[in-house]
């Protein structure tokens, strides 16, 4: 029974990674596939960030800032967009008020 509850468990993990994989290019926005090696961005969370997110976002970026329910993140690689926007509590990628350097 506790290997059954155990295997379940890993597999519903699992399930769950998978799907973070899956979903996160949906929240990325088109305009960021084309431009530089970098670009700026704001990170959409359905909640005001607090400091766990804006430090789990420096490795990706520099945050420069936060907006209502999103975070400013400069200068983010675009091999990363997808490492960005994998957390289930990120809604959106989007780019940075038009600066997309």
């Amino acid at each position: 029974m506790k290997l059954r509850i155990t295997l379940g468990a890993a597999l519903l993990y699992f399930a769950f990674q998978v799907y973070l994989i899956l979903a996160a290019p949906g929240k990325i926005a088109p305009e960021l596939e084309a431009g530089g090696e970098k670009a700026n961005v704001l990170v959409t969370l359905p909640f005001p960030p607090e400091r766990f997110h804006l430090l789990a976002f420096q490795r990706y970026g520099r945050v420069s800032g936060t907006r209502d329910n999103s975070i400013e993140l400069r200068g983010v690689m675009r091999d990363n967009l997808r490492a960005v926007a994998r957390p289930y509590w990120v809604r959106k990628v989007e780019p940075l008020g038009g600066d997309n350097s």
